[in-house]
């Protein structure tokens, strides 16, 4: 049985918990391709000032354990393609919590008027996000050949996803 999970809007107050989750995953290098000695202000700057919409996870204690963002994939003519950053706590993961997180980001995305979102960068070595990303309907549409510098593992390929979220009508 899940455990209980609230999604909700970012509050200011939820920062300090958010950061907590983001710190250790910019600083390991694997997933993200922020430097991994981004500052707490620089993190605040795009996890939140950046993006158009921020939700948080809360567990049953009102703990911080996932965010997501939600902002235009590009400027202008391609802001109707929405893109997405991810976090879950470590100690919540393979919990389903980044699969619900995925999901609520789906819908919140279609209410904002998006027609797809797509992932520029997901590193290949993140087999539980990939995983994650498939099961939830993204589709790999290209391989960008040593697109990322794995701080452990050196160059890696990066995939671009993507998943449609406009509502197909009837026929």
């Amino acid at each position: 049985m899940a455990s209980p999970l609230q999604i909700r809007p970012f509050e200011s107050a939820d920062w300090p918990g958010i950061w907590v989750l983001l710190e250790p995953v910019f600083r390991a290098g694997e997933t993200f391709p922020h430097d991994p000695s981004i500052t707490e202000a620089e993190a605040r700057t795009l996890w939140v000032e950046q993006s158009q919409a921020v939700l948080v996870a809360l567990d049953a204690s009102d703990n911080v354990v996932g965010s997501y963002y939600l902002r235009p994939n590009s400027l202008s003519l391609g802001a109707h393609v929405a893109n997405a950053g991810y976090v879950v706590a470590e100690h919540c993961r393979r919990q389903g919590i980044g699969s619900r997180l995925c999901q609520h980001s789906l819908q919140a995305a279609r209410q904002l008027g998006f027609r797809a979102m797509q992932f520029n960068l997901v590193v290949c070595t993140n087999t539980a996000g990939l995983r994650c990303w498939e099961r939830n309907g993204f589709q790999v549409v290209g391989t960008l050949p040593g697109a990322f510098r794995h701080q452990r593992l050196g160059y890696v390929d990066a995939l671009v996803m993507v998943q449609s979220v406009v509502e197909e009508p009837e026929r």
